[in-house]
């Protein structure tokens, strides 16, 4: 004997806040920005590099593109508050003084 069992059926689920779904051309303009502002970031990294690498190597440098400022520590958190306190409302990228500027592990 089988018995027949009676499911509700599954109501979708969607976004929490559907109101704030990004258009695709919207998330393609951000990324364009995001990349652009990187590649300034990393102009200004690379042309202080040289000089910063035999001194400060593995030392963490915050770079504010708009004023070319940067900002050097062995903390990569205190790099990154030197910068906001200078710049409160400033965005600001974060490398590593070595060879490529990564800050991470793979």
């Amino acid at each position: 004997m089988t018995e027949s069992t009676s499911q509700k059926p599954e109501r979708r689920r969607g976004r929490i806040f559907p109101e704030r779904t990004l258009s695709p051309e919207e998330l393609a303009k951000r990324k364009v920005e995001r990349e652009a502002f990187h590649q300034r970031c990393r102009a200004i990294f690379e042309r202080v590099r040289p000089e910063l690498i035999d001194r400060h190597y593995g030392w963490y440098i915050a770079v504010e593109p708009d004023s070319g400022d940067y900002f050097i520590d062995e903390d990569n958190m205190q790099a990154h508050r030197k910068a906001l306190q200078k710049y409160p409302n400033a965005d600001h990228c974060v490398f590593c003084l070595n060879e490529d500027g990564a800050t991470g592990r793979i």
